[in-house]
């Protein structure tokens, strides 16, 4: 599934037991805690169904081993309950790679959709079609399937993950005549929405942003361990994809730029807090113009020693 240039899990494919599907390591969370009076037991068979669709779907034809499955979390909070089998509520996306040499792994998404309603009935099961939208709980859960299928790729070959987000983009398109919200242009607030996602992702306007994915953690992180002032100069040079993003388009409706610089701000103050002066200079300046939003974290860079 991922570009496997690290000669390290060349070695753990080749003696791990190899796998068709299951790409998803997926933990999954359903809280109703918010929702009163009503039948406990549905939430936990809810969570346990959502967890077996989620982690035994084959969502590609890639053949991968069991270590290559994809860290990722749902976080489903659900705030009512709209009839007997109808629910409303969010679902929080986390995505984490792992870092080349270390036992760290990177944030790579982590965002909350708001726009998430959906019909559940004990026991029916989840089953996806890509040619047709039928469930709104099984679209959106694959929806989500695919863009981190496709964001994961796109930190190992340049826009390595085209094949999953075309995907994302069909599931969008069937979606187009469903009753629940999230998936029409104009769904939700500043145009924030699995619509609007999905676009920014394939416009070629925004090509910088997943040219950075590969950079920064190729280049960057997978490189920190061992020379770690290369790695934070390619870094730098990654973060200038964002600028050049950015300045040919700095509207208000750049959703993915803004999840992808959410993802990566805690991150990157870590990384800077031990650069020279003039580094610091040069990443404070970019940051703060690319995401304002989080210019007062960013002063901690320059506030360390």
């Amino acid at each position: 599934m991922k570009a496997l240039h690290i000669s390290g899990f060349m070695s753990l494919l080749f003696f791990s037991q190899i796998l068709a599907g299951q790409e998803l390591n997926c933990n999954v969370q359903v809280s109703a805690q918010k929702i009163q009076g009503s039948n406990r037991q549905v939430f936990i068979t809810m969570q346990r169904d959502i967890y077996e669709f989620m982690n035994n779907t084959v969502w590609t034809n890639m053949v991968i081993s069991y270590a290559e499955r994809i860290d990722c979390n749902i976080l489903i909070n659900l705030t009512d309950q709209i009839s007997a089998d109808e629910f409303r509520g969010t679902i929080q996306i986390q995505l984490r790679r792992p870092v080349y040499n270390t036992t760290y792994n990177t944030t790579m998404l982590n965002f909350v959709d708001n726009n998430f309603q959906f019909r559940y009935v004990e026991f029916q099961p989840l089953e996806f079609d890509p040619a047709v939208h039928r469930s709104n709980l099984v679209s959106v859960l694959a929806y989500y399937a695919y863009i981190i299928l496709g964001i994961d790729a796109d930190s190992f070959a340049p826009e390595g993950g085209n094949e999953f987000f075309q995907i994302a983009e069909k599931i969008v398109t069937n979606a187009q005549n469903a009753p629940e919200q999230g998936w029409k242009p104009y769904d939700g607030s500043r145009n924030r929405n699995r619509y609007w996602l999905v676009k920014n992702i394939l416009d070629r306007e925004y090509s910088g942003v997943r040219r950075f994915l590969y950079e920064y953690h190729i280049n960057g992180l997978d490189r920190l361990e061992s020379r770690a002032g290369e790695a934070r100069t390619n870094i730098v040079e990654s973060l200038r994809l964002l600028q050049e993003t950015y300045r040919r388009k700095p509207d208000p409706y750049m959703y993915f730029l803004q999840i992808i610089l959410d993802a990566k701000s805690d991150e990157m103050v870590n990384i800077f807090s031990e650069a020279f002066p003039e580094e610091k200079g040069r990443v404070l300046e970019i940051l703060n113009e690319v995401d304002p939003a989080n210019k007062a974290k960013y002063q901690k860079i320059s506030q360390s020693d």
